[in-house]
């Protein structure tokens, strides 16, 4: 049996506490037996929290990189106090403790991104080299600890590492849109970032020429880029803090209709009404934003009298880097859409 698979040794003060949800993670080293001890080059922050932090301290890089510093010197991990999300790394093996899973198949050396969240990832950051707010990533030079239940991806020979982190940082999402959609569907995505345009691409591939596709968003040069290679048949620009003009426009859109599945993929909260107003009696709701709230998504459905399904998107499926990957290897036009928007 390994040892400590889930890092409950590494929480400070909360005994029985995971990491997730612990107030502060000890990142000391050295790296102990069921453990992975990563060099990191780069934080993929995620959406929600690099935009909290932005509006927080003004927008300036060198206020962005001393908030992130800070938090991860009071918390020992990069988790937002606010979003209480994280995001993932890109760095370095440098060395595989004698009882972590993935001795076999890692060697000191071997470049990595990690595929669960910074938010229970032990991490000391030395110095930040830069940061990149365009894309949400900071370079840094830093130590991470990926306990023995750590899921990661070793970076692929055939596209560059920020490419591949960009697809990774999200690779989640798509996975599961492929569980739910089906030809025949209308379905919708808010939210034209990164996790939205491959899950619209995704959605694309699974409705097999049977269905529709709808992209959301407030920014008119993001749809715009999607609509351009394809990814969508329909192109709404909405304030998804607007519930009821966002159904408005998605019932005009669909006839009536309305869809049968909507995936949230927005940055910023107060989005759940748009998503739960805009799909039909008996449709499916799938939450992918951080900023999302369950009190709101939940009694919101009930106010209104709505039958949906409401998923949380997991971060996680089997299979899930792969596909992502597989997406930017199949459709040329989004891998050049990532690589204009994210490299």
């Amino acid at each position: 049996m390994i040892p400590d698979p889930y890092g409950l040794s590494r929480v400070l003060g909360e005994k029985g506490v995971l990491p997730q949800r612990a107030r502060r993670l000890d990142p000391a080293l050295p790296c102990r037996e069921s453990e992975l001890l990563i060099d990191v080059e780069s934080l993929n922050i995620d959406a929600a929290s690099f935009k909290q932090i932005k509006e927080e301290v003004g927008g300036e890089p060198a206020r962005i990189a001393a908030r992130i510093q800070e938090i991860v010197r009071e918390r020992g991990k990069m988790q937002n106090p606010v979003t209480g999300s994280g995001g993932m790394l890109l760095g370095r093996v440098k060395e595989i403790g004698p009882k972590h899973p993935a001795r076999e198949a890692l060697k000191p050396g071997d470049r990595i991104a990690t595929l669960v969240s910074l938010s229970l990832t032990p991490l000391v950051i030395e110095e930040i080299k830069a940061v990149h707010p365009e894309i949400d990533r900071v370079d840094i030079r830093g130590h991470a600890i990926l306990f023995a239940s750590g899921i990661y991806a070793k970076l692929p020979s055939d596209m560059p590492d920020t490419l591949a982190l960009a697809a990774l940082d999200v690779c989640g999402a798509p996975a599961l849109v492929a569980r739910y959609v089906r030809p025949g569907m209308t379905v919708a995505v808010l939210g034209a970032g990164k996790s939205g345009a491959l899950c619209l691409a995704q959605a694309r591939r699974d409705l097999k020429g049977q269905g529709k596709v709808l992209a959301l968003d407030i920014s008119e040069k993001a749809l715009a880029a999607l609509s351009g290679i394809g990814l969508c048949d329909t192109a709404l620009k909405v304030d998804a803090t607007q519930a009821v003009d966002v159904m408005e426009a998605v019932s005009q859109a669909t006839g009536g209709a309305l869809c049968d599945l909507v995936i949230n993929c927005a940055s910023v909260g107060n989005t759940e009404m748009a998503s739960i107003l805009s799909v039909k009696d008996g449709g499916t709701v799938i939450f992918f934003s951080m900023a999302t709230s369950f009190t709101a998504a939940a009694l919101g459905a009930e106010g209104v009298g709505k039958d949906v399904t409401m998923l949380v998107g997991n971060g996680y499926a089997p299979g899930h880097a792969d596909l992502t990957l597989d997406l930017l290897r199949s459709e040329p036009a989004l891998r050049k859409l990532f690589e204009t928007r994210y490299v």
